[in-house]
């Protein structure tokens, strides 16, 4: 950095300065310590220099030369100063405001970064956009209405005990329209949202401590309620009411609900793996679904014949790349929220979610004696994953298992089978 003749520091005299090669600098010779940054580009930017009770000198950028003009920076400038020789520390506190940003500035900053790819989720790849569009909706949902308005900084341990009591007794519960068409979204809140909502809680506090808003994670060591929902499984009476339901929907004339909630419980697939599963995923003749976007990335499933039996009794639709069709282009399915609480209501079946059906379709498959490296692999768990470079070598052993926890899922859903299950 180069200095420059000292003299008034004008608006007449700021912009005769040239742009160099470098940046240099403008010094006020009136006001010591106030001066202009003159950068190759020609961008002018006023600065003030001070010492602070401690003697130790700062530098604080007042503004760009156009957005101030030279007597509105000076005014700024001998305002800094003023508070320098009273004690205060300018410099201090505007780094400490940059830090006292709120929770929803702070949502903002971490969504902004999540659509850039720079929020890393398992295994060290960025967060996929279905996890990001899931955050987004918890953000909007639970943690803007419950500490949206707190600052960061401010958050203790206490806040986010608190913060997860209110998430499960209800406290953000609502029912609101969504964009898809005569589409609605229910926020019940309950332990597993707390549960889930608070891990994504602590990964902002996380993205926080990197971007230097707060020192230290306020949410490590906090306990998380258990999702009592996620170790659910359907006894073999209640996948005979939920058959029964589902069969009264289709006699009904539904389709692709009833279809939805049958692949489900017949491959263990995610439910949205189900919803986005396109025809060209489908492989009949190797009898597996090749999922090119899974939870767990590119993931080959084995599929038991009933399961493919429903795929092929769907009727592909022209210019719909999806086996479940949308009602309007360029979406997915739907309808799965509608149809699955008919068929719990008509079932009478309580504390239940489709996710249940991915634990009882591993249930049923620990009940038929497999191991669960074989599970594993049935669920497209990433320990037991099995990929496109040797399904071959397992096909035996895996599509066997696959039809048999298929076949054993839709006898006992037509309540023709089923041992005692207890919970």
């Amino acid at each position: 950095m180069v200095a420059y003749d000292m003299s008034k520091l004008t608006k007449t005299l700021l912009e005769a300065a040239l742009p160099r090669s470098v940046q240099y600098t403008l010094w006020c010779s009136e006001l010591p310590g106030f001066g202009a940054y003159i950068l190759p580009s020609g961008q002018r930017t006023y600065f003030v220099d001070y010492r602070n009770a401690e003697g130790t000198r700062r530098r604080l950028t007042i503004g760009r030369h156009g957005k101030l003009t030279a007597d509105q920076a000076r005014k700024l400038a001998i305002s800094m100063m003023g508070k320098a020789a009273s004690g205060e520390d300018p410099a201090m506190e505007r780094a400490n405001a940059r830090k006292a940003i709120t929770f929803r500035e702070l949502c903002k900053q971490y969504l902004d970064a999540a659509d850039r790819g720079l929020i890393l989720g398992k295994r060290g790849r960025s967060k996929k956009r279905s996890t990001i569009d899931t955050d987004r909706g918890r953000i909007a949902r639970h943690i803007i209405p419950l500490l949206g308005h707190r600052l960061v900084r401010d958050i203790e341990a206490a806040d986010i005990n608190r913060f997860i009591r209110d998430v499960s007794i209800g406290k953000t519960a609502v029912t609101e329209k969504t964009a898809k068409l005569r589409g609605k979204a229910v926020v019940r809140g309950g332990a597993g949202t707390a549960s889930r909502t608070a891990g994504l809680l602590g990964g902002l506090l996380s993205f926080a401590v990197s971007e230097g808003v707060i020192a230290a994670n306020p949410a490590r060591g906090v306990k998380r309620p258990s999702d009592n929902q996620r170790i659910r499984r359907l006894a073999p009476d209640e996948y005979a009411k939920l058959g029964n339901a589902i069969r009264s929907l289709e006699h009904e004339g539904a389709i692709q609900g009833p279809a939805a909630i049958r692949l489900i419980s017949l491959t263990g697939c995610r439910s949205g793996e189900i919803i986005k599963l396109k025809w060209e995923e489908v492989d009949r003749a190797a009898q597996c679904f090749r999922l090119s976007d899974s939870k767990e990335g590119a993931s080959v499933r084995p599929i038991g014949r009933p399961a493919l039996d429903v795929v092929e009794s769907i009727e592909r639709k022209l210019d719909c790349p999806y086996v479940l069709a949308p009602l309007r282009q360029g979406e997915t399915f739907g309808g799965l929220s509608n149809a699955w609480a008919k068929v719990i209501e008509r079932s009478g079946i309580t504390g239940v979610t489709p996710h249940t059906l991915r634990h009882s379709f591993a249930s049923t498959a620990a009940d038929l004696g497999f191991s669960e490296l074989t599970i594993a692999a049935l669920l497209g768990h990433r320990a037991g994953s099995v990929t496109s470079r040797y399904i071959h070598q397992l096909d035996t052993v895996l599509l066997s298992a696959a039809d048999k926890v298929a076949t054993e899922i839709q006898l006992r859903m037509s309540g023709k089978s089923g041992p005692d299950v207890t919970e």
